[in-house]
């Protein structure tokens, strides 16, 4: 049985701890937060114990579930993994990629478990089609979402975008060469809606768009192979693929197949958690590794300093 708990019970952490709570091969021990409200809230509906300091919480746990502030990850998390404490830690992993990297490495040293929170690699309809895909020519992305304050502490890259960016980056599997950006302020004091083009070593060409000012929420997927195309709804949970068939039509239009396929919602946070424990219960390296989340991480910061300089060109 697997001791755990969650650090930071806002939002997302909630649910964080009301998935170790329903599972049998865990225990949640407790939930830390130093806001006592979201603190008494999980008390009462999970009973289970709070505490405001997640260091009372070290020698008394196997497992933990990192989800606060971005800029607090990397003493958080250093703490756990020094202690030998296995790790989940929401994404981004860290606000710079010096810390990711200390992460990384405090991981390596101690022979930790450390999986990054970037959730749309347990979607349904990414599970499905991964192991079928091949590199593609061509990735478009988009992820729209109306604005919340919530999450603004960092920009849209981070926020959103970086989902995106770390499916592309497994899905690519070869280093990028060359990043161009652009983007706004619109509702924060942060970037709001970006578009950035990725040239990947292989030749392939990414583009993403990620926006928190939209008046509707979208998240899709585009890829384009050698006479295949698909489109994947990660929010409807829908894919779509369309290929071309043999010999020419009169008007010169090849036929072409079109497969389209539902997959149940599911529970991707479920999922993720109970990929996390069986890491720590085998020791098999996590689905989305420390590794992984310092990648998407560096290729984000490049996008937003990418888009920093274009801000300034426009300024001048």
């Amino acid at each position: 049985m697997i001791r755990a708990a969650v650090v930071g019970v806002g939002y997302l952490g909630r649910f964080h701890a009301q998935k170790y709570a329903a599972l049998e091969n865990a225990t949640l021990v407790a939930v830390a937060d130093p806001n006592a409200s979201a603190r008494s809230a999980l008390e009462k509906e999970l009973n289970v114990p709070g505490v405001d300091d997640y260091r009372s919480l070290i020698g008394k746990v196997d497992a933990v579930s990192i989800v606060t502030p971005t800029p607090s990850h990397f003493a958080i998390a250093r703490d756990f993994l020094d202690a030998g404490v296995d790790v989940l830690l929401e994404k981004p992993i860290t606000v710079t990629v010096q810390e990711g990297a200390a992460l990384v490495e405090a991981a390596r040293r101690g022979k930790r478990i450390l999986q990054v929170g970037h959730l749309e690699r347990f979607n349904a309809v990414v599970q499905a089609v991964q192991p079928t895909l091949t590199v593609p020519r061509f990735i478009e992305s988009a992820r729209l979402a109306p604005f919340k304050q919530r999450g603004t502490e960092v920009d849209v890259v981070l926020d959103l975008m970086i989902h995106d960016i770390d499916l592309i980056l497994s899905i690519v599997r070869s280093p990028v060469v060359s990043v161009d950006a652009i983007g706004s302020s619109v509702f924060s004091n942060e970037i709001d809606i970006a578009n950035a083009r990725l040239r990947f070593e292989n030749g392939c060409v990414a583009n993403a768009t990620a926006s928190r000012v939209s008046l509707k929420t979208e998240r899709k997927l585009r890829l384009f192979e050698d006479d295949v195309y698909m489109s994947i709804d990660l929010h409807q949970k829908i894919l779509t693929v369309i290929r071309k068939g043999q010999g020419i039509f009169a008007e010169g239009m090849p036929p072409v197949s079109i497969d389209e396929r539902n997959y149940d919602q599911g529970d991707a946070l479920m999922e993720e958690i109970q990929a996390f424990l069986h890491s720590v219960r085998t020791r098999e390296p996590p689905l989305v590794s420390g590794e992984d989340g310092l990648l998407a991480l560096q290729t984000a910061v490049d996008i937003v300093e990418q888009v920093q300089r274009s801000r300034e060109r426009f300024k001048a």
